[in-house]
């Protein structure tokens, strides 16, 4: 199922249905159904450089490249266009430049296939002139959110944030960020009178304007929410590190930024970082993958985690010539914030993760990423990080759905894979409310 969304779009890119490119980034293969949202394959998590998660505000040396993930990208698309003109270019694309998502041109997002059932009978209820002013397609929205608050980065139209309203219920609250007027404009118009349809007391979104980058001008407090999403649009941003900062920073111990994005294969030259249409298209602003695992890992997110990868191929000669060799995906990452938890490396302590399908629409199995599938009640033995992620010691957002047993008190070394079955562990007791053990 594939399934590629992109919020700003790309000119002259065309999402391959082929897999056979994937090789270019890493070597694995695919050993499950393909699904892509600006989307997603899983990180390989390998590390020489320590256990203990680092600390967001102290920059962490590393022996597997640049100890500041900021100056691993050299020079910084903010050092090419400048920091401003970059704003005031995304600002005029989105907001005065498009009228609707009929005027973006070829892109990585139009050959994307249906999101999720579920959040497909969703859709009907948004409001069409959010739909037709939403820029790219699919949506990598996280399910089981009931009652959790979510913010949304570079929420353009507000589709993501109506869909998430409806996802995280009357108990739950939404705030879409975008620095583009025209866009809040939109997205404010129908928040009243959809939230009263859905059975809203009071709403349970809003909107509001400023940058991703700084979130703390726009009144976002520190660990104020649960949930962080993104649909294509941190790589418009001039400062990427500060984007990922910030969202650690907002977010509370055990919630998540899960999020889509383009990234390369290699750091780009300056003439396909300088290009205007390609930045605004999504192009320019794509990151070395191997650049933002560092970035995420020296911010706090110390194991980034891929849920599904798509290769984008670029037809067009004139955008071919900018961009050389440089191959381009989609990917949907998964961030999670858990402090003391969180390894550079998957460590095994014998710890196993039953799974209780209590999540609308995964209701027979969940998967955390491209590695790690479980299948309601079955044991699955995991690793240290895997279980801080689930809800070990019932941190995560997720921990009212999994059961996790076991703790560190034994270790037994690195853990030879992510998941697989606990053929020794006993057969689930009935899920209890709450959480895991």
């Amino acid at each position: 199922m594939l399934n590629v969304s992109c919020r700003s779009g790309c000119l002259g890119v065309n999402t391959l249905r082929s897999h056979s490119r994937r090789a270019s980034l890493k070597p694995s293969t695919l050993n499950r159904n393909f699904r892509m949202s600006c989307s997603a394959k899983e990180a390989k998590k390998t590390s020489c450089c320590g256990p203990k998660e680092p600390v967001p505000e102290k920059k962490a040396s590393s022996c597997c490249g640049p100890s500041n993930g900021a100056k691993a990208e050299k020079p910084s698309a903010a050092s090419v266009l400048g920091d401003a003109k970059t704003y005031d270019l995304v600002q005029d694309y989105y907001g005065k430049v498009l009228s609707t998502s009929k005027d973006l041109k070829t892109s990585a997002c139009t050959a994307a296939g249906a999101p999720h059932p579920y959040l497909k009978a969703l859709m009907k209820s948004v409001p069409k002139e959010i739909m037709s002013k939403f820029y790219g397609c699919g949506a990598p929205l996280p399910l089981g959110i009931t009652g959790l608050r979510v913010l949304d980065l570079g929420s353009g139209s507000g589709r993501d944030c109506y869909l998430s309203a409806l996802l995280v219920g009357e108990k739950g609250f939404v705030t879409g960020l975008d620095m583009t007027d025209e866009q809040l404009d939109v997205s404010k118009k129908y928040v009243d009178e959809f939230c009263t349809n859905a059975g809203y007391g009071k709403p349970n979104m809003k909107f509001i304007k400023g940058h991703m980058e700084y979130l703390d001008k726009a009144g976002v407090e520190d660990e104020s929410v649960d949930i962080v999403i993104s649909n294509c649009v941190v790589n418009l941003s001039p400062d990427k590190p500060r984007v990922l900062s910030e969202a650690y920073r907002v977010l509370a111990p055990g919630g998540e930024f899960y999020f889509s994005d383009v990234y390369a294969d290699r750091r780009l030259p300056e003439e396909a970082r300088k290009n205007e249409v390609l930045w605004g298209e999504c192009v320019s602003g794509a990151l070395y993958v191997e650049d933002f695992k560092r970035i995420a890992r020296e911010v706090g997110f110390s194991d980034p985690r891929e849920l599904s990868q798509g290769p984008i191929e670029i037809h067009d000669p004139d955008l071919l010539a900018v961009t050389g060799e440089a191959k381009f995906y989609s990917i949907t990452y998964r961030l999670f914030k858990a402090p003391g938890l969180l390894e550079l490396t998957n460590e095994d302590y014998g710890q196993y993760a039953i799974y209780k399908g209590t999540i609308k629409g995964h209701e027979n199995a969940y998967e955390l990423d491209e590695n790690n599938r479980f299948v309601k009640g079955k044991p699955a033995l995991v690793s240290g990080n895997t279980a801080a992620m689930l809800g070990e010691n019932n941190v995560s957002w997720l921990s009212p759905h999994f059961q996790v047993v076991g703790d560190r008190s034994v270790h037994y070394g690195l853990m030879e894979s992510q998941t697989r079955p606990a053929a020794s562990a006993p057969s689930a007791p009935p899920a209890a409310s709450g959480g895991c053990c």
